[in-house]
This record gives C-alpha cells, sequence and structure tokens, in this order.
C-alpha cells in the first residue's frame, strides 16, 4: 500500500470514529440530566426493580453502636449531647442532652479528657458477619439493603479520602465494601446512605475543647463554621468531594441523603448538582435508562425528581410518585439496650401494607451492636415480618396500588416522624394489584365474614368476579358479591398471622 493510500486509510477511519463519538454523544444528550430541579423533575424514573422488590433493611452502625450499652438516652446524637447543650435548647430536648453529658461525665471523664474521639478504638466490629446478616434480611423479605455510609459524626464506613474511616480506625475494615459484596452474593440491590451534611453543626458544642494541628481538628470539622457552614464554598465542595467518593468507590444501586444539602441559593447548586452527577453516571453507563435510586427528605421539592424519604411518617392517601416509609425497629436508630420500639409486630405489618397499597416502598432499620451483631428483639420482628411475607408475598412483590387504597375505620394522618402506632382492626383492609386482578389484605385476624365495601357490585370494580383466593392456603374460599360488597365466608383455616390477603381474580 503506498503512502497516500496509506494516509487516506487512516484519515477516513479517524474521520469515521468523530463521526461515532459525536453520534454517541448526541445519543447521550438527549437522556442527560441538567443539574436544576426542573430537569430533575423531567427525566427521573424509578426504575422497577424498586417498586417491585418493595422490602429494604437499612443499618444505623458505627462509633455510637460501641459507647456502653446502658447509656440514658439518644443513641445516634450522643457525639452532640455528650459535651453539653447547645444554645437555644429547651425543654425536653435540653433535659436529654444535659443527662448525657453528665452521664458521660461520670462515666468516662470530663469531655475534655475524654472526647468522642475516644470512642473510635471502642468500635472493634469483632463478631460482625455481613454474608450472615444479608442472608438473614433476604430469609425475612429484603431485596436491597442500605447501611449507612457516614453518619452527622463525620466517621466514614468505607475507604475514603477522608482521614477518619473505619478501614483505618476502629473495625480497619471497609464496611462497605463488605455490605456491597455480601449483598451481590445474594442477589440484593445495594444502596448507601450519608448523613454527612449535619456534621460542623452536630460538632458545635465540642468545638472548645479543640487544639490546632491535631487529627481531631479534622474530626470536629474545625475549619467549617457551626452556624453558617451552608454559605461557606469550602464546606460545600468539601461535601460534594466525600459524596462523589463514595458514589465513584462503591457505585451504589440507590443514594440516601438524609441531610440537608447545598442549595442552589447559599451552595452553589453542589447538592442538584450531586444529583444530576449520580444519575448522569448511570445513565451514560446503561444506554440513557435509569437504573439507580436517589432518595432524600426534601419536602419543597417536586417529588417527581426524586424518590421521597419519608422517615418515620405516612401518607394519608396513595402517592402520585413512589416514595420509601422509612421506620426503626430498635426505637433508637443505633443500638442501645434499653431502647425499644413503640410499635408492635401487627401494627408493623399493617403499616408496611398500608405504604405499599399508597406507591410506597419499607424499609426496616436495624441498628446493630458495637460488635456488629444484630440484637435478637429486632431479630425476632424481622423474622416475624419474614414468616408473614412468606406466605403474602405474592400480593406484595411486584404489586402496584390500585384505583382504591382501601377502606376500614382507622384513619392514617399524613404526617411527618407520625407513624401509626394503633391496632388495626378486621375492617382495616388495603388493596394491591398484579397481573390484571387484586390483593385484599385484611390487616387483623378475622373472628366473622369479611365484608368488603369497595368491592360491591357496578361500583369501582368494572369487572366481575372470577374467583377469591386465601393467600397460603388450599381451602376453597366461599364468597358472594351484592351490591352492599363482597363477602367472604371466614374461613375454617385462617394462617396464623397478624394480617391475611386474599387474591381476587378477575374475569
Amino acid at each position: 500500500m503506498s503512502k497516500l493510500k496509506l494516509i487516506i486509510v487512516v484519515f477516513l477511519s479517524l474521520s469515521t470514529l468523530v463521526c461515532l463519538g459525536q453520534k454517541k454523544q448526541k445519543a447521550q444528550a438527549k437522556t442527560i440530566i441538567d443539574p436544576n430541579w426542573d430537569s430533575m423533575a423531567k427525566k427521573y424514573q424509578v426504575p422497577e426493580w424498586f417498586q417491585d422488590g418493595k422490602i429494604g433493611v437499612w443499618m444505623h452502625w458505627g462509633i455510637p453502636s460501641a459507647i456502653d450499652e446502658t447509656r440514658p438516652n439518644d443513641g445516634s446524637h450522643y457525639g452532640r449531647r455528650m459535651y453539653g447543650p447547645n444554645d437555644g435548647e429547651t425543654g425536653a430536648q435540653l433535659n436529654m442532652t444535659q443527662t448525657l453529658s453528665d452521664w458521660h461525665a461520670k462515666t468516662y471523664g470530663a469531655p475534655e479528657d475524654f472526647g468522642y474521639e475516644k470512642f473510635v478504638p471502642n468500635f472493634t466490629a469483632e463478631n460482625w458477619k455481613p454474608e450472615e446478616l444479608v442472608k438473614f434480611f433476604k430469609d425475612c423479605g429484603a431485596h436491597f439493603i442500605m447501611p449507612v455510609a457516614t453518619h452527622h459524626d463525620n466517621f466514614d464506613m468505607y475507604d475514603s479520602f477522608f482521614g477518619w474511616n473505619s478501614v483505618k480506625m476502629g473495625p480497619k475494615r471497609d464496611v462497605i465494601q463488605e455490605w456491597k459484596d455480601a449483598a451481590y452474593k445474594y442477589d440484593l440491590k445495594f444502596g448507601v446512605s450519608t448523613h454527612l451534611y449535619w456534621s460542623p453543626r452536630f460538632f458545635n458544642t465540642a468545638r472548645k475543647y479543640q487544639k490546632p494541628n491535631t487529627p481531631e481538628w479534622e474530626l470536629f470539622n474545625m475549619d467549617f463554621d457551626p452556624n453558617k457552614y451552608a454559605s461557606q464554598d469550602s464546606w460545600n465542595e468539601h461535601w460534594y468531594k466525600r459524596c462523589w467518593d463514595l458514589i465513584e468507590k462503591y457505585d451504589p444501586d440507590m443514594f440516601n441523603n438524609d441531610s440537608p444539602y447545598p442549595s442552589i441559593k447559599t451552595g452553589k447548586g453542589l447538592g442538584v448538582k450531586l444529583f444530576s452527577d449520580y444519575l448522569n453516571k448511570d445513565l451514560s453507563e446503561n444506554n440513557g435508562k435509569q437504573s439507580v435510586v436517589l432518595s432524600f427528605k426534601d419536602t419543597k421539592r417536586d417529588k417527581a425528581a426524586f424518590t421521597y424519604n419519608l422517615e418515620r411518617g405516612m401518607f394519608g392517601e396513595p402517592q402520585k410518585y413512589p416514595w420509601m416509609w422509612a421506620t426503626d425497629l430498635s426505637g433508637n436508630w443505633f443500638y442501645r439496650k434499653e431502647a425499644k420500639t413503640r410499635m408492635s409486630i401487627p401494627v408493623l405489618i399493617g403499616n408496611a401494607v398500608d405504604a405499599i397499597s399508597k406507591n410506597g416502598v419499607v424499609m426496616l432499620n436495624v441498628a446493630l451492636k458495637g460488635d456488629g451483631t444484630l440484637p435478637e428483639p429486632q431479630a425476632r420482628m424481622l423474622r416475624a415480618f419474614g414468616d408473614w411475607i412468606k406466605i403474602n408475598g405474592e400480593g406484595i412483590y411486584g404489586t402496584r396500588p390500585w384505583k382504591v387504597f382501601g377502606e376500614g375505620p382507622l384513619e392514617i394522618v399524613t404526617k411527618r416522624t407520625g407513624e401509626n402506632l394503633k391496632a388495626y382492626s378486621a375492617k382495616d383492609i388495603r388493596f394491591t394489584t398484579k397481573n390484571g386482578n387484586i390483593y385484599a389484605f385484611v390487616l387483623a385476624k378475622p373472628t366473622e365474614d369479611i365484608v368488603i365495601k369497595t368491592l360491591k357490585e357496578h361500583d369501582v370494580l368494572k369487572n366481575k368476579i372470577k374467583n377469591v383466593t386465601l393467600l397460603g392456603s388450599d381451602e376453597k374460599i366461599v364468597w358472594k358479591q351484592t351490591k352492599d360488597g363482597l363477602t367472604i365466608k371466614l374461613p375454617k383455616n385462617i394462617p396464623g398471622q397478624p394480617a391475611i390477603g386474599f387474591e381476587i381474580i378477575l374475569k
């Protein structure tokens, strides 16, 4: 081949590659999400695995888990309260803080002698077996897990560029990587939760005890103003880098931001930039199809732009967009021996079905001990939940809300941090739908014939009923549909569960 022909071939090849690259860029440009809320709302899509999977386990575990389990209160904010009251604290919050700071001084010594950093060596995780735990979570019905990667105490549970992390200190293990490996071994989706943004304010009262040029200076965020950090470029950039480091290294299927984030007004939009960058990374790796979930708590944002995390609260009505009901089985978020959830197992199951009937996904938090083991009271609740869903999962997994969420006397009020603790009755019924059929859950064990008023003739149910079956039973169910409702004769053998489910098969 002559030099001229060779030059022509090379030129044509390069031209082809350039054209292909331009076409690829144009294709990606159609799916890219701009770093603003309008673009997020238009293009954010909740993946089916999340809507189908329905059940996840959240894990709060870290330095607070290893502090004396007999401490008087507050597992998740020990590092804030141990240094004494913040300006403006009043009432019950002030009493909690004063009680805890007094207890800390009596138990460990004055905070200038025994600061929060002294607890890090106590967090050893010597009995932590992530594969066994994840297998247990899966056996109890979970389809995804979400460990806390960084809590308000500024300690990273992974191999981060930040000096205070679980690889260099404490357990000396890459906790997030081990959780991820275990999740993927058992075919579960894997998420991470960061609570970092509160951190400068969280350690406000610890500041007076810190000295320059010490490692603790970094832990306690001494380079950032505890009252004005939201307007400090240095903090907002630091937050972004920490979060992006987590995303790039661990490529999570779900990213939950459990704190505020840099706003467009004071934080140069680094919050929405991080969120859109996370989604764009996923879109570019999946041919423009979103496969990840982005969740946080912001009540002021268009809920089309993300997956709303309704922590310890409930919705009274179905929601247009999928959302997350996050509740805590430990009573304290982080482990403390005397902490107990006030929610009974029957109410937990009823609340979970209620959330799912309203387009929700359930996230159950567990609080591990400092050694990495799961306390038995929480394990017992998960087992009970798992026993129930093994029988009734057909009406939970892969379902969507029906045109009516349910009926019954117990009123669920839309409220954040106000989840239902009242017992459901056999007249409280919730619906889901899948493959053209309806599932009706009776949220307490019935003692008489069941009448489902919503399913009466010539009402919201347009199709005629072909058959009714009881989930988990081969018993032939006797039923009749009239203008007053669907009456189901009380089955002879009802599964020994707090709630029972019927499949309503339509013609």
